[in-house]
């Protein structure tokens, strides 16, 4: 019996998982390998290359006027593809890049953070206290599990986070007395969906095999589960899982506070993390002790909070406010 070479783009697949990439990563990949053999007329990546690469590229750069940051994904899938499904590396790709910008964070102030936060309810309003409480992004806040929250040493665990790095941050006092009452409710639902055969949670492929029942487990479940029962995207049982709330959610709720609090800057979930290490700079955090508290990789990444801070630079004194009118 001849086994049947599986399509180009289910190799991707399989090898991104092999990565434990996420799903997120994984449709990124999938669409630029798509995309790039589409602008190729269909041709096959085993008969390109490097040429063929950096003519997308440039494509994109010139005629698409795409983000840099877009490119470098395009790059970094380009590359996967060559090097973990056809292992046909390619060394240095030469390509115009879309030049990008150098820009500041948007920051609020404490002000406008509790204005905002007036604005906001139930768990929208939870999340938002842990990106500036704490200084998550907000796939970290949604993606916590009941496991990750140590409520006794006042800490949260971050489990694979940007880069695929763990890391601890702090726990805001006031948010602990809200976040048992909220976890009492999602135990309760959980208890309800054990009650009718369901309470499964997703685990990252590797832990799903080792730990096959951990999935109903409560320390394994979402600290904010979805009101929605929906499949594993990856698996082809009909299994339904109780993910975890939809980013969405949260920041059609931030958009909408701002516009009532009359905030006049663009608010988004990220923008309560920025203001988090942009006031921890102003009351006299170091750099490096706010970098880990982000996660950055880079402290030159956390260095951008300096020109946002009222100190430093922008916390000199006007020649004109001296003056007398």
């Amino acid at each position: 019996m001849v086994t049947q070479k599986r399509k180009l783009l289910d190799r991707v697949r399989d090898a991104v998982r092999l990565k434990n990439y996420s799903y997120r990563t994984e449709k990124a990949y999938v669409n630029w390998v798509k995309r790039y053999i589409l602008f190729h007329e269909k041709r096959h990546p085993e008969e390109m290359g490097r040429d063929e690469i950096e003519a997308f590229l440039t494509h994109l750069a010139v005629e698409g006027n795409v983000a840099a940051s877009t490119q470098n994904q395009a790059l970094s899938a380009l590359l996967f593809l060559y090097n973990e499904v056809l292992y046909k590396p390619l060394g240095f790709v030469e390509v115009t890049w879309a030049k990008k910008p150098v820009r500041l964070p948007v920051v609020l102030t404490k002000k406008e953070v509790s204005a905002v936060m007036k604005h906001l309810s139930g768990a929208s309003l939870l999340v938002v206290q842990l990106l500036y409480g704490s200084g998550l992004r907000l796939t970290e806040c949604l993606r916590l599990r009941v496991q990750d929250v140590d409520f006794g040493q006042k800490i949260l665990f971050v489990r694979d986070g940007k880069g695929q790095k763990d890391r601890t941050t702090t726990f805001p006092q006031v948010v602990i007395a809200p976040l048992q009452t909220h976890l009492n409710r999602v135990k309760q639902l959980h208890h309800q969906d054990l009650q009718q055969g369901l309470g499964y949670a997703p685990l990252p492929t590797a832990l799903a095999r080792k730990y096959p029942n951990a999935e109903i487990e409560w320390l394994w479940q979402f600290v904010f589960p979805s009101a929605n029962l929906s499949k594993n995207p990856r698996e082809a049982n009909e299994k339904l899982y109780r993910y975890h709330l939809h980013e969405s959610t949260v920041q059609r709720a931030v958009r909408q506070a701002a516009k009532l609090a009359k905030i006049g800057k663009r608010v988004t979930p990220h923008t309560f993390r920025h203001s988090f290490a942009t006031h921890l700079l102003e009351v006299g955090y170091d750099i490096r002790t706010i970098q880990e508290l982000l996660g950055h990789k880079d402290v030159k990444t956390t260095m951008i909070y300096t020109h946002v801070a009222n100190r430093g630079v922008l916390g000199v004194r006007s020649p004109l406010d001296e003056l007398a009118f």
